[in-house]
């Protein structure tokens, strides 16, 4: 479980994050949504000791700044939203990474069986010996992915995974993480903008407002017109479809 009471943080005299306290179960996909710039991918980079706040943040009741850095990399995997830089690595190196740290000339059989099985897994396997900077947004993305899960965290901190994705490889990837996150028993957290896919996907949904948390809950108590309107500024319908998913139907801009 990922536990955070009181945190805040600010750039200089900028505050970013206000008095945060949430809790993250295992076995659950939890996304964050809100506007732009109201502390989504910081609180992602606090969690996993990028950013240094104020206040606690506990896994399994351990404190996060108390933990070597080794073991918190254990125990934790991030994906961003930067790019590749000009790394000249394969599709198959870049993933390895995520297991193993360091190359060199040899690699054992397990690593380079289980590196095959996620690459398999996302169906990008037949991009294994390409350069990682040939490829498109979209793959690049679902290489990076794979990087975060193969190295098989306890928790999964996802900056919008979805970037760069057509429709097809976006549902694929949400039904893949939620599937992982079940079956590995993993405390997942998401960043989304796309409030359906959060509705649809995500176990609960945390709602960030200029910094604080506005909302957080299940799906259909937290996305409401009231919501929209405060944190988003629009006006907007929120009906269930026929499985029982909220799904939002933006009208018109609050001027």
């Amino acid at each position: 479980m990922l536990e955070i009471s009181n945190l805040s943080f600010a750039y200089g005299s900028q505050s970013i994050l206000k008095n945060i306290n949430l809790t993250f179960r295992r076995g659950k996909m939890t996304a964050v949504i809100g506007p732009n710039a109201t502390g989504k991918s910081t609180l992602l980079k606090c969690i996993c000791g990028i950013l240094r706040g104020q206040g606690d943040i506990l896994i399994d009741g351990k404190n996060l700044n108390l933990l070597k850095p080794q073991d918190s990399a254990n125990q934790i995997s991030y994906l961003s939203q930067e790019g590749c830089g000009k790394a000249v690595l394969s599709v198959f190196e870049v993933v390895l990474l995520g297991r193993v740290h360091s190359l060199s000339l040899t690699v054992n059989d397990i690593e380079v069986n289980y590196v095959l099985k996620i690459l398999r897994q996302l169906g990008i396997e037949e991009l294994a010996a390409r350069n990682i900077c040939e490829l498109s947004g979209g793959q690049r993305q679902m290489v990076f992915i794979a990087q975060a899960l193969v190295r098989e965290p306890s928790i999964l901190l996802l900056d919008e995974p979805t970037n760069s994705l057509d429709l097809h490889r976006e549902l694929e990837m949400l039904e893949l993480i939620k599937e992982l996150t079940i079956t590995r028993n993993l405390t997942t957290v998401v960043t989304l903008h796309q409030l359906d896919m959060a509705a649809r996907y995500a176990d609960e949904i945390v709602v960030l407002s200029e910094g604080e948390v506005y909302a957080a809950g299940q799906p259909a108590a937290v996305l409401t017109p009231v919501m929209l309107r405060t944190v988003y500024q629009v006006n907007a319908a929120v009906q269930q479809a026929s499985d029982g998913v909220p799904h939002v139907m933006a009208m018109s801009s609050i001027k």
